[in-house]
């Protein structure tokens, strides 16, 4: 069972899915500079600062600063802050420091069953399902899925990770409590590989991506057929009651800057290079795997989300039994805060 801190201080590292390659450290006790608005703001948005979250140089919403272009002319500043992985972005959510941002699909559920207090905004479209994938080193004698029993495999628990695991292991007959999971990070995962001793890993892209290009490794199975509904934007649940407009504003540029990356996914890779120093053909491949629009939490995307956590909870990974409908809005809230474009 899996249970997400409420520790006040607690350290980031690197996870799947995450450019950087370096740790920090981040503190949930450091001061909220938001500034007091004692009468509304124009468009009924009460903030003059909006804190989102963001995993490195995966987003590209920071990179190309469309939100800036449109709250700075509205008095609001936005405030990035970087994070390795969902669970620790919805952790920050919980003790007050955050107020939006995007993750996968599986920490919203260990977060809910913990009770922190988000909504779904919306969700995000899933990738081809090829960026993510169990790898074991090419001259392993594991040639199945069936052949990872009792084997030492590594991945980061509360993560998508997670759930591509159990649906994968399932094919082969075995459940997690079948092999020796090790709960390590995305760098650990892949120093751990390249020693070999673990016997497989779970990697996402870029680390995926960088692997199949610098190592022997060979491909178990990638999530390509289990994919699920996708992740989401998600937001402190008063954030949302207070700001309405805002958020309307931020999925807005969320919802053009995913048309966009469509038939710019040359540009797209470049933008994300500047940071990651990664070669083009690399990113290339990461962003064709990837996609970057959104769509409304329709009742096929919660359905597709409570299949997940009632897995989760069989399997003893939850404690709790969740409804996901308690983390969405009325059809009221959701027609006043999403794009004309994809309201449902």
């Amino acid at each position: 069972m899996v249970a997400i801190s409420r520790k006040c201080n607690f350290l980031i590292l690197l996870v799947a899915g995450v450019f950087t390659l370096s740790t920090t450290l981040v503190s949930c006790k450091a001061p909220d500079t938001r500034e007091k608005v004692a009468v509304a703001a124009p468009n009924g948005i009460k903030t003059k600062l909006l804190r989102i979250g963001y995993f490195t140089a995966a987003d590209i919403t920071k990179s190309r600063q469309v939100l800036e272009k449109r709250l700075n002319p509205l008095g609001i500043q936005v405030q990035w802050a970087q994070f390795t992985a969902g669970p620790q972005l919805l952790e920050a959510i919980n003790v007050g420091s955050l107020d939006i941002g995007a993750v996968g699909e599986t920490p919203p559920i260990f977060a809910q069953a913990t009770g922190i207090p988000f909504v779904l905004l919306a969700n995000t479209i899933p990738g081809t399902g090829e960026g993510s994938a169990i790898v074991v080193p090419e001259d392993s004698p594991i040639k199945t899925i069936a052949d990872l029993k009792g084997k030492r495999i590594a991945f980061q628990r509360a993560t998508a990770s997670q759930y591509f695991v159990v649906k994968a292991l399932q094919e082969g007959g075995l459940e997690l409590k079948d092999v020796k999971h090790l709960n390590l990070i995305a760098p650990e995962t892949r120093a751990a590989l390249s020693r070999k001793s673990i016997d497989a890993a779970v990697l996402g892209d870029p680390h995926l991506a960088i692997f199949q290009r610098t190592e022997k490794v060979r491909i178990l199975r990638n999530a390509k057929g289990l994919s699920t509904q996708g992740g989401y934007w998600i937001a402190a649940r008063s954030f949302v009651k207070e700001n309405p407009e805002l958020i309307k504003i931020v999925l807005e540029e969320v919802y053009k800057l995913g048309k966009w990356s469509k038939a710019n996914t040359r540009e797209v890779a470049e933008i994300v290079g500047r940071d990651t120093k990664l070669d083009l053909p690399t990113l290339e491949t990461i962003v064709k795997r990837r996609r970057f629009g959104i769509r409304p939490i329709t009742d096929k995307v919660i359905a597709g989300q409570q299949e997940i956590s009632d897995l989760f909870y069989k399997q003893k990974f939850i404690t709790k039994k969740i409804n996901v409908k308690d983390v969405t809005l009325t059809p009221e809230e959701y027609a006043a805060i999403l794009p004309a474009e994809i309201k449902p």
